[in-house]
């Protein structure tokens, strides 16, 4: 079925060649990263030199000068593949570089930006034990010293922390004033004082390194602070109410992947002489999730949109993720039935997107926290 969304002509080409890459490059080798918990090289590499590390990245700095929607169109043809995968670009592009496209300055955008488009991975330092839905009860400290802070603190899931060569760390220079101590700042890997932890041995998206970044005494120059000091939560905010539009895309993706599993399997699979696809009430189950599915697609883009045309998206894409991470989980959940006993197993490609789907459901917002802001602005 092809989508009923429309894409203009530069869209359409973007689409078609990360479906490619995914296809050819991405699903051979989707196993063996999951099995093992590790993001192959390779991948890594073909990811940065088709571009889909730096959609947004100007040409200035070596990159295409793409948009925020051509980045969740990446995002989504990933995810139909491997959702582990589309989470490291996902990251990459509506986080880390998103936030320096808005709030670096010259110097830190030259610095890091021809870096984050040939080879550099970055990654997105917020959360701690003690903040995950209320994102501002940070324990992190930014001590001044001179011409430089100096960090202490632990941040706790933190995606492609393995990979990554610069973090956002959010930090506060005063505990006592809450969200308005809050800072961020550009910090290399190579810091004196910055440790990675073991990986998290996890449900799904196995791909995706999430590990702990401890901050013992980091040292920084007061030119690493991105924007201003205590204007952290305004970045945070910011970016994670767009980032939350590219989840969206990647649960669409995601959906979509296990969606047409299904579709070429029940095609396949006879039972009492005949397809599966052919019994009504196989057929009934497909026409729902095609259905879902492509409202949920139609979700995200919109916010997509909303968000290029300089509009308010933020309750459109709440809305978005929600939508779409309940969609993908009633998807791959169905996914599994139509493929039936084996889908229950790993020699099927549907089961990993049932374990992927959860997640959506958690980080970003958790489904709770997207019902609170779409409340927030109807009500406003």
């Amino acid at each position: 079925m092809a989508p009923l969304t429309v894409l203009n002509d530069e869209e359409a080409m973007l689409q078609a060649s990360v479906r490619r890459f995914a296809r050819e490059q991405i699903a051979p080798r989707v196993r063996a990263m999951d099995e093992s918990a590790t993001l192959d090289p390779l991948v890594l590499k073909g990811l940065f030199e088709l571009g889909l590390m730096s959609v947004e990245v100007p040409e200035l700095y070596g990159g295409a000068g793409g948009t925020f929607f051509h980045s969740v169109l990446c995002v989504e043809e990933i995810a139909a593949v491997d959702p582990a995968v589309a989470v490291i670009v996902d990251v990459q592009n509506t986080l880390v570089i998103n936030a320096l496209l808005r709030y670096g300055v010259d110097q830190q955008q030259a610095a890091w930006l021809p870096k984050l488009n040939q080879s550099l991975v970055g990654a997105y330092a917020l959360s701690e034990s003690g903040s995950g839905s209320d994102a501002f009860a940070l324990a992190t400290t930014a001590r001044p010293d001179g011409d430089s802070y100096i960090l202490d603190g632990r941040k706790l899931w933190i995606s492609s922390a393995h990979e990554a060569g610069l973090f956002l760390v959010f930090g506060t220079l005063n505990p006592a004033e809450g969200y308005r101590g809050i800072t961020c700042f550009l910090v290399p890997r190579e810091s004196d004082g910055l440790h990675i932890g073991k990986k998290e041995d996890k449900l799904g998206i196995r791909a995706s390194s999430t590990a702990e970044v401890a901050l013992n005494g980091v040292r920084v120059h007061r030119s690493a602070v991105l924007g201003q000091p205590g204007k952290g939560y305004k970045i945070a905010i910011e970016t994670l109410n767009e980032g939350r539009i590219a989840i969206g895309g990647q649960l669409v993706g995601l959906a979509r992947g296990a969606y047409q599993h299904a579709l070429v399997y029940s095609k396949q699979r006879r039972q009492f002489g005949k397809p599966i696809a052919e019994f009504q009430g196989v057929q009934f189950q497909l026409a729902e999730m095609a259905t879902k599915l492509e409202g949920a697609r139609l979700m995200v883009y919109n916010a997509a949109r909303l968000r290029e045309a300089g509009k308010s998206f933020v309750t459109e894409a709440a809305m978005a993720k929600l939508y779409a991470s309940t969609v993908a989980e009633e998807i791959a959940s169905q996914a599994i039935e139509i493929f039936g006993g084996i889908g229950f197993t790993k020699d099927s490609p549907v089961e990993k997107y049932y374990r992927d789907v959860k997640i959506g459901r958690i980080y970003e917002g958790t489904s709770n926290m997207q019902r609170i802001t779409i409340a927030k602005g109807i009500l406003s």
